[in-house]
């Protein structure tokens, strides 16, 4: 069912403004303007080209010496925010891995931004979990069930009293995880998420051969898929991104004309044929995710306080992946993933203030703020306020930043405040984008402000809408068939629940 045109513009902005857009003629030398190199055809089927959703704006001029000066202004004490859950954060890094691929790319490299190629499809169809398929990737399935070879996906058992967990990702002789996409290993927190996805997956197969005895085993792993993607898409739009753009910019994207399925009019840009992936979001946007990032996180009852990397000359334990699951790093999710008035890990507010062990990253303590701000000028991301203007939206002043300045304890250096106000006119997207939450976010940092919300709105919104086989465009007034409360709504907890519950088919 194809969805209905979208309506007039939605009121997003904060006060009206003037839209940017130069001309043309000014614009030879501009961001994006003429079609780079390797962006210019879309790679059908087997992926999607990166491109621009800003392509007459300039590229933010930025040197050295002011990344340097802007790379302090990520330091401080990060807060909680209670609203969003921890295991949001990994979510997110879990959907980026969804739709996004560049095998060629790496922080540390200046590579050729004009020739990026994402090689992963930019659709929400979980090809990270299934790969290509059990005919031409046979190691990711279980072979073993006569009854359905190859439909259910592989999983580790180990000892139940060994120093490893007794489920985990299929691991070769060296430890690493044998998965549709190696990233999903890097960190013990998005692998469980990855094998928890592994898990709802082999469950619904269950449940499809239960209700369906008929079916062929190629039956039953197609509709077990659209089964989990379509739940994995409703927990992007319905419960990932209501939190992460707050509950009034959700409340303000458009209502399908069925009631249900949330849509974005595209009042940035408009995908013609197959969808790109915009490098203003995958470089700047999206990588709001940094700043919810926590220090340490309680995993079980046993496993408390546990660093995301491995402390400096020590042996402790660590939240780093590329490994066997230790047994007692097991995550209970619900700490993850928990209701109103739960305790467990908060995320950070999403704000300029990253935790410290992101200005020390392994293996040579590289600062995450200056190697992002370099991705984002080797890229030619435009800067935040023109953007900004593009969108509509007046660019923050000075006297919205007042009172960061304001808030500065005695003991703190006030200088990296005064750079961040400084080069406030010019401010690189991705900064920008963490200072706009912070001060015109809901309750300064507890979701994304209205530049950042607008471009993730519209992007994972615009990659939905434009996928044939997603549920909004196959159905779009389907709700969630593995509800157990008849409430046609489906969280990632419920996900969890449903995983965990030996009963609930």
């Amino acid at each position: 069912m194809t969805p209905e045109p979208p309506p007039a513009e939605p009121d997003v902005a904060r006060r009206p403004a003037a839209a940017h857009d130069a001309p043309a003629a000014l614009c030879s030398a501009r961001h994006g303007l003429a079609v780079p190199r390797g962006q210019g055809p879309i790679a059908g089927a087997v992926g999607g080209r990166f491109g621009r959703m800003f392509p007459s704006l300039p590229a933010c001029e930025l040197d050295d010496e002011t990344i340097e000066a802007l790379v302090p202004c990520t330091k401080g004490r990060p807060t909680i925010n209670n609203r969003i859950p921890a295991g949001y954060t990994y979510f997110g890094q879990f959907v980026d891995h969804d739709i996004t691929f560049d095998p060629q790319s790496s922080l540390e490299r200046a590579n050729d931004p004009h020739a990026l190629t994402n090689f992963r499809t930019p659709r929400f169809d979980l090809d990270s979990l299934y790969g290509s398929g059990p005919a031409d990737q046979p190691f990711l399935y279980d072979w073993h069930c006569r009854a359905d070879p190859g439909v259910k996906l592989l999983h580790d058992h180990n000892p139940c009293d060994g120093e490893y967990a007794p489920l985990d990702l299929p691991r070769n002789a060296q430890g690493r995880a044998l998965i549709g996409d190696a990233r999903n290993d890097e960190n013990l927190i998005v692998a469980q998420l990855h094998l928890l996805f592994v898990r709802f997956h082999n469950k619904v197969v269950d449940r499809v051969r239960d209700r369906h005895r008929q079916m062929t085993s190629s039956e039953v792993l197609a509709e077990a898929q659209r089964l989990v993607r379509w739940h994995y898409q409703w927990i992007v739009v319905h419960d990932f991104l209501e939190r992460i753009v707050g509950r009034s910019a959700y409340q303000a994207l458009r209502a399908r004309a069925d009631g249900v399925a949330p849509a974005v009019a595209r009042w940035l840009s408009a995908w013609r044929g197959e969808p790109f992936m915009p490098v203003e979001y995958s470089g700047a946007a999206y990588r709001f995710g940094h700043s919810m990032v926590n220090a340490q996180y309680t995993l079980n009852d046993g496993a408390r306080g546990i660093p995301i990397f491995r402390p400096s000359g020590q042996d402790d334990d660590h939240l780093g992946g590329f490994r066997r699951l230790p047994a007692n790093l097991v995550i209970e999710w619900d700490r993850f993933f928990f209701g109103p008035g739960s305790r467990g890990n908060p995320s950070s507010r999403i704000d300029q203030v990253l935790v410290a062990p992101l200005s020390r990253l392994p293996p040579d303590g590289a600062a995450l703020t200056r190697l992002n701000l370099r991705r984002g000028r080797a890229l030619g991301l435009p800067s935040g306020p023109d953007v900004a203007r593009a969108m509509s939206i007046d660019p923050l002043t000075q006297d919205d930043l007042a009172p960061l300045q304001e808030g500065v304890p005695p003991e703190m250096d006030p200088t990296p405040f005064a750079a961040l106000q400084c080069h406030l006119k010019t401010l690189p997207l991705w900064l920008y984008i963490l200072v706009d939450a912070r001060f015109l976010g809901d309750s300064e940092g507890l979701s994304l402000g209205p530049v950042g919300g607008g471009i993730v709105s519209e992007v994972l919104l615009g990659l939905l809408e434009a996928d044939p086989s997603s549920y909004l465009r196959r159905h779009p007034a389907w709700t969630p068939e593995l509800c157990d409360d008849g409430g046609g709504d489906f969280t990632m907890l419920d996900l969890v629940r449903y995983v965990e519950d030996p009963d609930w088919l």
